[in-house]
């Protein structure tokens, strides 16, 4: 397993990202504010409008951190693309087996099962805390559904009606999520899951987080040596990062929906916290970004047992053992991909 090393995120529009010999520096009207050393960190993420010096992509590309720039909302606009790593015929096999129908149908099962899954595993753990609320009743027929559209994942041969199949399951989940809410109802009530652009502060908080998971995945698959753009359960489109998107799924529910459940319903975020735009737009603003980064870095410290690999890692390598698990499939060490599963 790698180290977890950092991501150093910048959410300040007015920042400019320089380079001191072997530091990354962050200036604020001419002043540096922040300085850190390259050899600290994985990755740079920067939201709103971030110049950065050509210099300091240069450091980015020769020491393999990756450097993105994302919108206000966490949709990324571009990405410093850095030398590929990783073996050729690793690659090759990927793009074969993509080509097949039956590997990718295999492959896009596994993404699918381990994502409902895990949103199964998100209402229970709702069931088993809060058994005698009145949302049980509603929440426990939610899982009775994952669990038969579990079912269908595992013996349906055909990729149009596993793709159907996971639509079926995510509306199965976003429909019970509501009730998992328990603060703040007048603030943070949702209705269905809405993206470009979100339109509540719910919507607009599993936006960024999933935008930020996302880089992670992009990032790991880039790392084993697998691209990030050629995927199973998510057709090729030109830009798209499909395989990041496939092995995000199954993480969603567990790295990102627990997290916004649980910043939601122990109060640390509040209306103040977001901004309403021209069209109906809800976006986090700089202080709710910050507020949400933190807690995300915090959770990625975080200690697990791997389902899988029986090792203890922190959440924030949870993508990376993904990520080799899916290469060591593809190189045809594993007979299947193994999906995150959370119990």
């Amino acid at each position: 397993m790698r180290k977890l090393l950092n991501t150093l995120y910048i959410t300040a529009p007015e920042a400019y990202l320089g380079r001191e010999r072997e530091n990354v520096i962050v200036r604020i009207d001419d002043e540096i504010r922040f300085r850190i050393p390259i050899h600290n960190l994985e990755s740079i993420v920067t939201f709103g409008y971030v110049g950065a010096s050509p210099d300091l992509m240069y450091l980015c590309a020769e020491r393999g951190v990756s450097l993105a720039f994302l919108s206000p909302s966490g949709r990324l606009r571009a990405k410093l693309a850095t030398p590929t790593k990783g073996n050729v015929l690793l690659r090759r096999k990927q793009y074969h087996m993509a080509d097949d129908v039956g590997e990718t149908l295999n492959m896009a099962r596994n993404f699918v099962f381990g994502k409902l899954h895990n949103c199964r595993a998100v209402l229970r753990r709702y069931l088993r805390d809060y058994a005698d609320s009145e949302a049980s009743a509603a929440v426990e027929r939610a899982t009775r559904d994952l669990s038969f559209q579990l079912e269908r994942v595992l013996v349906t041969e055909d990729i149009d009606e596993l793709r159907g199949i996971e639509g079926e399951g995510t509306r199965t989940y976003y429909g019970a999520f509501d009730h998992l809410i328990l603060e703040a109802k007048d603030v943070f009530c949702f209705r269905r899951r809405s993206r470009r652009p979100p339109l509540d502060p719910v919507n607009a908080l599993l936006s960024f987080l999933y935008s930020l998971l996302a880089h992670d995945c992009s990032a790991a698959l880039e790392t084993v040596g697998l691209d990030p753009q050629v995927g199973f359960l998510h057709s090729m489109r030109p830009g798209r990062d499909s395989l990041a998107l496939d092995v995000m799924e199954e993480l969603r529910p567990y790295l990102v929906d627990r997290l916004s459940l649980s910043m939601i319903n122990t109060r640390q975020l509040s209306i103040k916290d977001f901004e309403v735009q021209e069209g109906g737009a809800v976006l986090l603003n700089d202080e709710g970004r910050k507020k949400v980064i933190q807690a995300w870095q915090s959770r990625k410290r975080e200690l697990i047992i791997h389902p899988y690999l029986q090792e203890r890692i922190e959440i924030g390598l949870v993508a990376y053992a993904q990520a080799l698990l899916l290469a060591r499939c593809v190189r045809g060490d594993l007979d299947a991909y193994p999906p995150f599963l959370w119990k």
